[in-house]
């Protein structure tokens, strides 16, 4: 399964900027405790732990649980040091994994 993801960030920033960088990505989050149309508990399907890699090293690490919405939404930032790679992976229940990649160009 693919979702829409969405990422939000400058493609090209000075060596040493503050950039700041959205992801968002569309998911259901069903806790398991939702009652279907038959009654019986929607099984759980949660995005477990998202992270973002810059050149390979990583910049942000997130743990999402249960009570977090549908749609989650995150925002951080990160020091422009070298154009590179920017890489957003996202990992759930059920085998659910999503990497997507921007490039972001760093000007002296």
């Amino acid at each position: 399964m693919t979702a829409r993801a969405l990422i939000h960030m400058p493609a090209s920033a000075k060596q040493g900027e503050i950039v700041e960088i959205r992801a968002l990505i569309a998911h259901p989050m069903e806790s398991g405790y939702r009652p279907g149309a038959d009654g019986k508990p929607v099984a759980q399907d949660v995005i477990r732990r998202f992270t973002c890699t810059y050149d390979g090293e990583q910049v942000f690490a997130a743990e999402l649980h249960p009570a977090i919405a549908a749609n989650p939404y995150l925002a951080f930032f990160t020091r422009a040091t070298v154009t590179g790679t920017l890489e957003f992976t996202w990992r759930g229940d059920n085998g659910f994994a999503q990497t997507e990649r921007k490039t972001l160009t760093v000007a002296p």
